[in-house]
């Protein structure tokens, strides 16, 4: 006669699921940490203030107009005191001027002793080499080891409908997988449409303390990269830069607005 009762292997290896449960809230245990500091990347309409202004559970990032400088606000996220940084955004059809730049390094110097994580704001939908290119130069003004602590946090999730994210970001092609591979393929979807405590929000701070666990601290901007940077910048000042073109930002994508 068989039996009903489940089987598990007598492996060491092998563990049941209780135990296995067991295991896993005492690692997330560990892994919780009494508070958060952020950071936010991205172009300058794609949701990125929206996006703070969703993790602090109130309006403080102010949307009507493009900052041009950062600014950060503090909240507290089942039990955790979270810091968020919000940064000039990204131009989508120039490079983004050297002030602006130099105002997003300086976000690091508001997240003593340093950031736990970057949230890379990037909004669901048609994504180009010409994004990749934008990611990687704005990325690259803190370092190859910014990777290391940077997340994807996607917006605009609706247009997705029924479609998973994991099946987007495949559809996109290389460029989109690109940037999340060099993420170590850590991303995050986020409904801006949802204010205050949610899941979303303590599934967010779960995987920054993850990131947190696994590259063993927070990130730490070096003194000769802060250098090499400031000279780069120099090089690629432009008369025009600075003065004329500056567009609204990243042109919207599908049916944003």
């Amino acid at each position: 006669m068989s039996s009903n009762r489940p089987s598990y292997s007598t492996s060491d290896d092998q563990l049941d699921p209780e135990e296995q449960k067991s295991l896993a809230a005492a690692a997330h245990e560990a892994n919780r940490l009494p508070e958060l500091r952020l950071i936010l990347l991205g172009w300058r309409w794609p949701g990125k203030s929206l996006t703070g202004n969703t993790i602090l559970g109130r309006e403080e990032f102010r949307l009507e107009r493009a900052a041009e400088f950062c600014v950060k606000r503090e909240t507290e996220v089942d039990q955790r005191n979270v810091t968020v940084v919000d940064t000039p955004g990204w131009f989508s059809a120039q490079t983004t001027p050297v002030d602006y730049q130099q105002e997003m390094v300086r976000s690091v110097t508001l997240c003593q002793p340093g950031p736990h994580a970057f949230l890379l704001v990037i909004p669901v939908g048609m994504f180009t080499e010409t994004d990749r290119a934008h990611i990687e130069e704005n990325i690259a003004l803190f370092g190859e080891d910014v990777w290391k602590h940077t997340m994807v946090v996607f917006t605009w999730a609706e247009v997705l409908k029924d479609r998973s994210i994991e099946r987007h970001i495949r559809r996109e092609g290389r460029d989109l997988q690109w940037v999340v591979d060099k993420c170590k393929k850590r991303y995050h979807v986020i409904n801006n449409f949802i204010f205050g405590e949610h899941p979303q929000l303590l599934q967010l701070m779960e995987k920054v303390e993850k990131i947190v666990a696994e590259e063993g601290g927070y990130f730490t901007l070096k003194a000769d990269e802060t250098k090499t940077q400031s000279q780069t910048q120099s090089l690629n000042l432009t008369t025009n830069s600075l003065k004329e073109n500056r567009e609204l930002g990243a042109r919207p994508k599908q049916n944003g607005s």
